[in-house]
């Protein structure tokens, strides 16, 4: 290893410390910081940001990347030296592109949204955020113009979440997705009925509900020994380490579901960033490959795993245990209970069905923000009649309409999408983890989760950043990111249910 590669290791190692302090003041904000703390917290956020911004696009980093892009010319593609450079490369001609300034503005502008979007929320109140987000939006478009892009600026942003992945790209996928589901919603909505979960709905002690949801978490293998987990306005996982990692959940006394799902949800999140190779850690690459790979692991782990028969019939027994008003509940009923479809104001409390629909409202109205063809005002009716355009209801307020979502008071626009192409992914690393194991359903059943975590920690977690999202993909599963093995499990899966 020569004396230029451990200096730009030495240099990303304390430029990832600095970003792992910024992290944890993001964290406290967001779980333990009283209200009057929000506006010195913007400015440290912002002096962190700033800082980690100059210290990575600086020139030196820059000459020790030419300098080592010539000594590694012939160096094996997958090796720890020649991805470092290569991912390190791509952010910092990225990065390079956004003042300094820009980004201490955004990161100020976040910190201070992120409070009055908690208020706002509170209160449904959009008029207590609007101002905010109307100052996000335009430093948004202000840094994708920075950035660039050859066809829609929507582009530079999603690239942010899902490296080198196009806006027209995600819209053909979508189509597709489309066409899968809005029958299939249709053909529900003719049995609505076949399908009862009112003994979800009674009062569940919410402190059983968080020894219930630690008890399942921990047997699918997050480590609490590297990590823990907290309450939050709205759930989230954050990493400032492979040994240190954040999950938080919401808990409602009548409802036994949020919490749960949440917890396995961020779990999954979780046990991606504990996975990744210590060896990479202080470095670009202890990150995952990108959002979508990111939500294929929460979303398996919630959706395929935890929504399965297979894991109820290892779990309800013990979940009766925790609720005795549910003895009476059989695996079949609870099954399909947690599994009914019925459209919903919540995108995180959907179920799999219309969740999707959801994302596709987001993802249309996030591009006429920043086309500059609807005005931050307009926002909460536009979002109410695209409710009804494709889930057929009306929020009644604020909070359960275009308030619900955390993303945009963290300036995280171009994020909404990964979480259907998520979708997309958990069934291909699943059926291709069956297909290696095809023991995996039957070691469900019995609550043995090993063989899965483990080969999604050789497949996908230990590799961290160090391939794209499409490499990645193509590594795992032989081919490209596709729609039919998720609309395929949803067919399948839903038929039985509603009796088709």
């Amino acid at each position: 290893m020569s004396d230029k590669f451990r200096r730009l290791q030495t240099l990303l190692g304390e430029i990832a410390d600095f970003s792992a302090a910024s992290s944890l003041l993001h964290w406290d904000q967001q779980t333990y910081m009283p209200p009057g703390g929000a506006e010195a917290r913007a400015m440290q956020i912002s002096t962190l940001q700033k800082t980690v911004h100059q210290r990575f696009t600086s020139d030196e980093i820059g000459r020790l990347l030419d300098d080592l892009e010539k000594e590694l010319a012939g160096a094996d593609y997958d090796s720890f030296e020649a991805s470092l450079v290569r991912v390190t490369r791509r952010e910092y001609t990225r990065l390079r592109k956004i003042p300094a300034e820009l980004v201490a503005r955004l990161a100020k502008a976040t910190a201070l949204g992120h409070m009055a979007w908690e208020k706002a929320r509170e209160t449904s109140d959009f008029a207590v955020f609007q101002p905010h987000l109307e100052e996000i939006v335009d430093l948004t478009v202000q840094k994708a113009e920075a950035l660039g892009y050859q066809d829609r600026i929507y582009d530079a942003l999603l690239d942010e979440f899902e490296p080198e992945m196009k806006t027209a790209q995600v819209e053909a996928l979508f189509e597709e997705m489309k066409e899968g589901l809005i029958p299939l919603v249709r053909a529900i909505a003719d049995r609505q009925g076949a399908v009862d979960d009112a003994f979800l709905r009674q009062e569940f002690d919410e402190d059983k509900q968080w020894e219930f949801g630690i008890e399942v978490i921990t047997r699918l293998g997050f480590d609490f020994q590297r990590g823990r987990q907290d309450t939050a306005a709205h759930p989230f996982t954050t990493s400032f380490s492979t040994g240190d990692v954040r999950l938080t959940t919401r808990l409602f006394r009548n409802n036994l579901l949020p919490a749960l799902f949440g917890s396995i949800h961020e779990a999954g999140h979780g046990m991606y960033e504990q996975g990744i190779d210590r060896s990479l850690e202080r470095t670009p690459l202890c990150n995952g490959a990108s959002l979508s790979v990111h939500e294929s692991q929460s979303r398996m782990w919630e959706n395929i795993v935890g929504r399965s028969r297979g894991f109820w019939a290892f779990w309800l027994p013990r979940l009766q245990e925790y609720f005795p008003q549910l003895e009476g509940v059989s695996l079949d009923a609870f099954y399909r209970a947690i599994n009914r479809v019925e459209p919903s104001f919540i995108r995180v409390e959907a179920d799999e069905v219309t969740y999707n629909l959801h994302i596709f409202l987001r993802f249309e109205v996030e591009n006429l923000l920043v086309e500059g063809k609807v005005r931050v005002a307009d926002l909460p009716e536009l979002w109410n009649a695209k409710m009804e355009e494709y889930l057929g209801i009306r929020p009644g307020n604020d909070a359960e309409g275009v308030l619900q979502d955390v993303h945009w008071s963290g300036g995280m626009i171009g994020y909404f999408p990964t979480y259907s192409l998520g979708n997309l992914l958990a069934a291909q690393f699943y059926n291709r983890a069956v297909a290696d194991h095809p023991d995996i359903p039957a070691q469900i059943e019995k609550g043995e989760f090993g063989t899965l975590l483990q080969w999604m920690r050789e497949k996908i977690h230990k590799e961290g950043a160090k391939y794209t999202p499409t490499e990645l993909v193509e590594r795992v599963t032989g081919g490209p990111m596709r729609t039919e093995p998720f609309l395929t499990y949803i067919r399948e899966k839903y038929a039985q249910i509603y009796g088709f």
